[in-house]
């Protein structure tokens, strides 16, 4: 350490912070008088005052610890050795060597300095910190207040609230108690199709089938089914009786075989599944194109009046073709072994094939009818002297007719319709 830092170490001088930090402790004599700052690990600056110091001066200097503690007992002072003016620095960040009379002492780092901090991986993390590397870690956590949150980002009470009961009013079983509504004639017409209760049966072909590619050199996909509750055993068996006398199911004698179980809906019911995993990774994947969410939004932008219906039962609508269809064989807790017709339920690719058909169906109507997965939205405004109600009961039309004649039918409890906003791709 330097003179000008060892003049610093006057009677009562603190001590600095920071590990194997060289303290100065005790000034022997004193003959001309110097500025003083002591340095510290982190480059920070402590002005200690004017102090009488020599050129040459003999010191007792002490170390400190991790634990900035200074110790103070007469055996861990080191002995005194002579200090010459010319002596060299470390500033303890970066590790340079300079001249005591040059020390140049950096603020700390901002906070925007301390956030571009370069990547560290947990491995390389976990083996510094058992070495000793890392002294100290500090977890950063960003507070947002409710104010600095974009208003667009959040919604009033009262204007959710409003647009919860608006949507109900405009529901499709809402609808048909009201016969005043300009909707409910369409509505009404078309109640085979958008019903409540949609008929169960096999669907016909539309030109459309489901495809299981496996991949070269598969054999058997085979997993046994485990034992499940009583209850899920009741459903399970129900499910495929109503099933079988539809025409969706019918029994099996394939080598492939795949487990069933149920999982809970959000309304408490019962789903049934199947533990497709070994088919699953078996099968190429599809590489149908999904509809983008911002070119659908964007195509609705600007209208006025909006519907969406949910079809329902979607993959059970859509043939399986003939030669896989003993690949989708599954067993039941019963020990029945069933195989399907229609799409299963937890297959692969069974999204890619669904939105296949739909576009398929619908392509001509996309001007006014964009589709996604199992839904469709119909939006309208007002065009060559007509009503934007006016327009969308005609868009509404079609949409229908072409549900009807490819039989594809929509849940009337999901169906909303001619209502100014509706919840989209959510």
């Amino acid at each position: 350490i330097g003179p000008q830092a060892a003049a610093a170490a006057g009677e009562g001088a603190e001590s600095a912070s920071g590990v194997c930090n060289i303290v100065p402790h005790k000034v022997e004599e004193t003959e001309k008088f110097e500025s003083a700052a002591c340095v510290s690990s982190v480059g920070n600056r402590v002005p200690r005052g004017v102090k009488k110091t020599s050129t040459s001066a003999e010191v007792s200097l002490s170390t400190s610890r991790v634990d900035n503690q200074v110790p103070h007992s007469e055996s861990e002072t080191l002995p005194a050795r002579p200090v010459k003016e010319q002596c060299h620095v470390f500033d303890g960040v970066s590790v340079r060597q300079v001249k005591a009379g040059a020390v140049h002492l950096e603020a700390l780092p901002e906070v925007s300095a301390l956030l571009n901090l370069e990547e560290l991986s947990m491995k390389d993390f976990l083996a510094e910190l058992k070495a000793g590397e890392i002294a100290e870690m500090v977890l950063l956590k960003p507070e947002t207040s409710p104010e600095d949150l974009n208003s667009s980002s959040v919604m009033d009470e009262d204007v959710l609230e409003g647009f919860t009961k608006q949507r109900a009013t405009r529901l499709g079983s809402e609808i048909l108690k009201n016969p005043e509504d300009p909707v409910y004639p369409l509505v009404k017409e078309y109640s085979d199709v958008v019903s409540k209760h949609p008929p169960s049966q096999l669907p016909p072909d539309r030109g459309v089938q489901h495809e299981i590619d496996l991949v070269p050199g598969t054999k058997y996909c085979v997993t046994r089914q485990w034992p499940l509750p009583r209850e899920q055993c009741e459903v399970i068996d129900a499910y495929f009786g109503e099933k079988a006398k539809s025409g969706m199911v019918r029994e099996s004698k394939s080598p492939h075989s795949s487990p069933t179980f149920c999982v809970r809906k959000p309304n408490g019911k019962w789903r049934r599944v199947h533990a497709y995993n070994k088919l699953n990774n078996a099968t190429i994947p599809a590489q149908a194109p999904i509809p983008r969410k911002d070119v659908l939004l964007n195509n609705m932008l600007g209208c006025t009046l909006y519907s969406a219906m949910d079809l329902v039962d979607r993959y059970y609508q859509i043939l399986m073709r003939e030669s896989d269809i003993p690949l989708t064989a599954v067993s039941t807790p019963s020990g029945m072994v069933w195989e399907w017709l229609v799409i299963p339920q937890g297959i692969s690719n069974a999204p890619a094939t669904f939105n296949r058909l739909v576009t398929q169906l619908f392509r001509p109507l996309r001007m006014f009818a964009q589709t996604y997965c199992h839904d469709i939205f119909v939006h309208s405004r007002t065009e060559d002297g007509q009503t934007a109600m006016e327009v969308h009961l005609k868009h509404l039309r079609r949409v229908l007719e072409v549900m009807r004649a490819n039989k594809l039918y929509a849940n009337i409890d999901k169906c909303v319709f001619a209502t100014e906003e509706i919840k989209a791709l959510c």
